[in-house]
């Protein structure tokens, strides 16, 4: 029954799914960076009607996605860690093993002050026994960074990942929740970078 719609034929449903889902994955895709920015500038409290209209969408578009708001945040939590692991693994492979380290540490202490999913985000890295494997694959990319930092002489041979995952997150946190400008967050990542370097370069 052609015309019945409800119930379309197996023969003829190829082309118009194949549609229907390539236009929910670009409704799903506005939907995480309208939600993604809407959450950044106003925190989780931020409502999903803003994020529809951000997005372009109507508010049962955005619940057919994501039926509740922890599931829009898991989703976007999913997306920063897959963006940023995939950022620190090429930063491992093609930058200056001596620099790469602090320009990660740099630049996510940077991110953090506008976005408190990041923040979210690095505290789960910190925790040793993860399940999420994008949060894990970020975790894994900065102990690379780390280990090449130290092979490079630039980074304290006793310096350890859990360490660094704490100044981050706390850098991150007193970043986002005190609004610090960039000479005190440049000043503040001075003081943190020259203890992380072995005595002879700190000095």
């Amino acid at each position: 029954m052609p015309n019945h719609q409800s119930v379309p034929g197996p023969d003829t449903s190829a082309g118009p799914v194949r549609a229907l889902r390539a236009d929910a994955q670009r409704n799903r895709a506005r939907i995480l960076e309208a939600a993604e920015a809407v959450f950044a500038a106003k925190g989780p409290s931020a409502s999903t009607e803003e994020i529809a209209q951000k997005a372009g969408v109507g508010i049962g578009t955005v619940f057919r996605h994501f039926p509740t708001k922890e599931s829009l945040l898991k989703a976007i939590m999913h997306e920063v860690a897959v963006r940023l692991a995939e950022e620190t693994r090429t930063l491992a492979a093609e930058g200056d093993p001596a620099t790469a380290f602090f320009t990660f540490f740099s630049r996510t202490v940077e991110q953090a002050a506008e976005q408190k999913t990041v923040v979210d985000l690095l505290a789960q890295a910190g925790i040793p026994v993860t399940v999420a494997k994008p949060v894990l694959a970020l975790r894994e990319a900065v102990e690379v960074l780390v280990g090449k930092a130290q092979q490079a002489g630039a980074v304290r041979s006793d310096v350890r990942v859990p360490e660094v995952m704490a100044l981050l997150i706390g850098l991150c946190q007193a970043s986002l929740h005190t609004r610090w400008g960039p000479d005190l967050r440049a000043r503040t990542l001075a003081i943190v970078f020259a203890g992380l370097r072995p005595a002879a370069s700190a000095s």
